[in-house]
């Protein structure tokens, strides 16, 4: 179903951003697709390069089942190519942390960066959020462009861990903490 989108110029040309309840076998190639091409591109998102389709699958797979469970809301947007960007809500948290959800795995294809698609995912993550009751949320990266995204959309950092993870293609990053708070 696609999401409301707040009318910006980068939003108004945007294709609708979707909430996945189900993720089909189409869907997860796309998806696949998605991930190696950001971990080719030097993303570090947990895996490194080269990024074998089998694991890209495999991980895809057991995101999906997430989602079957509602441990994660799974988010993506297409373009006339298939699926151009995602982004994660892992729901799932302890028990003392019911009102906090993880922002994890935010991906624009290198075809479609720089179009408002990332906005477009940020503001559909934090609009399903607060549909799940959740007054905080958290991310990281390595990203130095991604993070020029985060402050714009009103994410507050929080600190860096020098070293944290490993770029795709081999060397250590830093990573840097931002938190958002929703609903007032």
């Amino acid at each position: 179903m696609p999401l409301p989108t707040h009318p910006t110029a980068a939003a108004a040309i945007s294709p609708p951003v979707q909430r996945l309840f189900e993720v089909s076998e189409a869907q997860l190639r796309g998806l696949s697709q998605l991930l190696i091409d950001c971990v080719d591109s030097g993303a570090s998102v947990s895996f490194m390069h080269p990024l074998q389709p089998a694991k890209a699958l495999a991980f895809w797979q057991g995101v999906a089942a997430g989602v079957a469970r509602g441990e994660r809301a799974l988010l993506v947007i297409e373009d006339a190519e298939g699926i151009a960007g995602t982004v994660q809500l892992v729901l799932d948290q302890p028990e003392n942390q019911p009102h906090r959800a993880d922002l994890s795995k935010m991906l624009v294809h290198r075809r479609a960066r720089r179009q408002g698609l990332g906005a477009a995912l940020m503001r559909a993550a934090e609009a399903v959020a607060v549909e799940c009751g959740k007054t905080l949320l958290v991310l990281d990266t390595a990203s130095a462009e991604a993070e020029r995204l985060y402050l714009r959309q009103g994410w507050v950092p929080c600190g860096t861990v020098p070293g944290y993870a490993l770029l795709p293609h081999g060397g250590p990053c830093d990573t840097r903490f931002f938190y958002r708070l929703l609903g007032g």
